[in-house]
Parts: structure tokens; C-alpha cells; sequence
């Protein structure tokens, strides 16, 4: 009987396992479809947006909120909801980009120097420390400044700065992982370096990796607002949510509104990646499971 209740019983692969306790996470869930939200937003922002988000309007200028603009008008009458939606754009394109650069450096270079060992590790950690030990939005304005203000440099410059974190954590992982027995057989019966790096050391080393990409995201769209406000990042009249902050700085007094609700897309699409992140940790991490 317990045989035949055990075959019976449905097997699942480690993702159907993952994916199964990550929709019983109703946080994580909730950051999921927040995710999704923001990015169908901008997606689908030429068709959704109800006005060009670059079109001036002189009779407009600083309007409240109302049934013709839901989210007010900045200071040349533009459609503060319609640039909210278009900002979506460059804060995702930034975050999405700039961890993937990150994630192509540092998972390269972590293989590398916890596979080879030796002075190469050696070499590669130094010089990660001294990455590290400067604050990364520090070392992000630093290179965007150097790189000069645009879109494209400021995501350079967010993927150089977040590279050696992902650097420090493939390198440890390697490490615990090219101990282990299975390793150990791969070598035994001849196969290559590479092959081992490839095929039996990287697929497990994704679980961290993967959760660090999602909360490195977040940082990623904080870094990109703080770029834009200070001028290094997307450059008007291209929309985005921390110009609009630069912008709206000037005119808290008497139009909140305009600071109001790019500040909101941003805190709501941080925590979203944050959430889900947690939740992908725990659905990811063997010791989390049943």
C-alpha cells in the first residue's frame, strides 16, 4: 500500500517545485504582478497614453489634477500621467540592461577566479574590494559623469558599478560548489575544465545569482531616478521619472502633484522588485522547502 501511494504521488522538477512555492508566496505574488503591471505599461505606452508626453500646452501649465488630466500638468503643460507611463519605460530599460551587463562581467569573472584559484583569485578579489569599497551610487555618478550624460552611459555606468557584487557572490559560490562529489566524478571520468565549468558548475550557481539580478534590478531603477535627477541619466524632454523629480522640485509648493506621482511609480516599482526577490530567495533555497 505505502508503495503504490508513492507511485502514485505526482513528481515535480526542481522549477515546478521553485515556480509551485513561489505562487503560494502571496507577497512575492503580489510583486510579481506589479512587475508585470509596470511592464505592460510600458509596453503598451503608445496606446495606453491618453496625450504625447512631450507636447507643450501654454493653457495648461500646472493644472491640477482633473478629469481632462488625471494626474495634473507639469510646468509647460505637459501630461504628468502620460510621462509617468512613458517613464516606465527608461526606468525598466535601465534596470534590465544595466543587471545584464552586470550578470555578463560578473559571473564571467566570479567563474573564473573561483574556478582557477590561486594568484588569479587572488588578483580578481583585490581588485573586486576595491570596487566595493565605494558606495555603488557613488562610483555610478562617477562613471556616468566620465562617460557623459545620456540614457545609454548611465545603464554602462549602473552595470559597471554593480559588477563586482555579482563578481564576490559567483566567486563564492563556485567555491562551495567545485568541492563537491559530483565535481570530483566529473574529473574522474575526464572531462574538461571547461566542460565541468559549463555543464556542472554554472546551473548551480544560478539560484543566487537569479535572486540577486531581481533585487539588483531594484537598485538599478533607484540608480537610474537618481542619474535623471541629477542630469547624468535620460535628458528632457525625453520623459523620465527622475528628471521629472529635478523638475518638480522647483514647484512643490504650488504643484505637488508633479512630484507626487513619478516619486510614487518609482517607491511602488522598487518595492515590487524587492518583494519578488525575497520571494524567489525562498522558493530558490533547498532549505526553504517541505
Amino acid at each position: 500500500m505505502p508503495t503504490d501511494l508513492a507511485a502514485a504521488k505526482p513528481t515535480y522538477s526542481p522549477g515546478q517545485r521553485s515556480w509551485r512555492k513561489l505562487t503560494r508566496n502571496r507577497v512575492a505574488m503580489g510583486g510579481l504582478f506589479v512587475v508585470v503591471f509596470f511592464v505592460l505599461l510600458a509596453v503598451l505606452a503608445p496606446w495606453i497614453a491618453p496625450h504625447d508626453p512631450m507636447a507643450a500646452s501654454w493653457s495648461a501649465i500646472r493644472k491640477a489634477p482633473s478629469a481632462a488630466y488625471w494626474f495634473g500638468t507639469d510646468e509647460l503643460g505637459r501630461d504628468v500621467l502620460s510621462r509617468v507611463i512613458w517613464g516606465a519605460r527608461a526606468s525598466l530599460l535601465a534596470g534590465v540592461v544595466s543587471v545584464s551587463i552586470s550578470l555578463a562581467v560578473g559571473v564571467l569573472i566570479g567563474m573564473v577566479a573561483g574556478f582557477v584559484g590561486g594568484i588569479v583569485d587572488s588578483l580578481i578579489s583585490r581588485v573586486t574590494d576595491a570596487f566595493l569599497a565605494c558606495p555603488f551610487l557613488i562610483l555610478a555618478i562617477a562613471l556616468a559623469a566620465f562617460l557623459g550624460p545620456s540614457l545609454t552611459n548611465a545603464m554602462i555606468a549602473i552595470g559597471i558599478s554593480a559588477a563586482p557584487i555579482f563578481v564576490r557572490l559567483t566567486r563564492a559560490q563556485v567555491i562551495n560548489v567545485k568541492v563537491e562529489d559530483y565535481i570530483e566524478a566529473a574529473r574522474a571520468v575526464g572531462c574538461s575544465p571547461m566542460r565541468i565549468a559549463i555543464s556542472h558548475i554554472l546551473p548551480n550557481v544560478t539560484a543566487p545569482v537569479i535572486v540577486q539580478s531581481t533585487l539588483a534590478i531594484a537598485a538599478a531603477v533607484i540608480a537610474e531616478a537618481s542619474l535623471s535627477f541629477l542630469g547624468l541619466g535620460q535628458q528632457p524632454p525625453e520623459p523620465s521619472w527622475g528628471s521629472m523629480l529635478n523638475t518638480a522640485k522647483n514647484f512643490i509648493d504650488n504643484a505637488p502633484w508633479m512630484a507626487i506621482w513619478p516619486g510614487l511609480a518609482i517607491f511602488t516599482l522598487v518595492l515590487a522588485f524587492n518583494l519578488l526577490g525575497d520571494g524567489m530567495r525562498d522558493a530558490l533555497d533547498p532549505r526553504h522547502r517541505r
